[in-house]
């Protein structure tokens, strides 16, 4: 069984991205042990957006490293991208393991802070983070479905 944590910066504002999350995640539970864990986003200005996003990956640090075993993969628009059957390929490889997705912030991630972690993309657009969090959710169920051979992808 896969053991998925999905970190990501801020909570869910939006009710309805928030209900479909939800529901996302009850449909995952069956299929793996997964969880969320949510840090605090940081408020901006013109000026400041350097340090808020300083401070959420430094946030995001300090979670990560409670978790030492895991196999950390930012989400980033440059990151690999994969097609559903070969995201669920990918979710298959981290059966038994600990596999940790990171949602960053609107602001998304420094530069050095990428340079530590693999990436993984869900597209080559921007998505706000708070609709890639939905979709992300929708994969990992699709993709465990697939591994399942439940008829789900077609």
């Amino acid at each position: 069984m896969n053991n998925i944590t999905l970190i990501a910066v801020g909570a869910l504002k939006n009710k309805a991205l928030h209900t479909l999350a939800a529901d996302y995640e009850k449909r995952i539970s069956p299929y793996a042990r997964f969880k969320v864990i949510e840090t605090g986003a940081t408020s901006f200005g013109k000026s400041d957006k350097n340090r808020a996003k300083k401070q959420e990956n430094d946030a995001i640090e300090k979670v990560v490293h409670k978790l030492p075993k895991a196999d950390i993969f930012l989400l980033a628009e440059k990151g690999r991208v994969f097609d559903s059957p070969a995201f669920a390929e990918f979710l298959n490889e981290y059966d038994g393991r600990d596999l940790v997705l990171v949602i960053g912030g609107a602001l998304g991630w420094e530069k050095e802070f990428m340079k530590r972690y693999n990436c993984i993309s869900l597209s080559s657009l921007t998505i706000p983070h708070e609709l890639a969090r939905v979709v992300l959710l929708e994969q990992v169920y699709r993709g465990l479905l697939i591994n399942a051979g439940k008829d789900y992808h077609y």
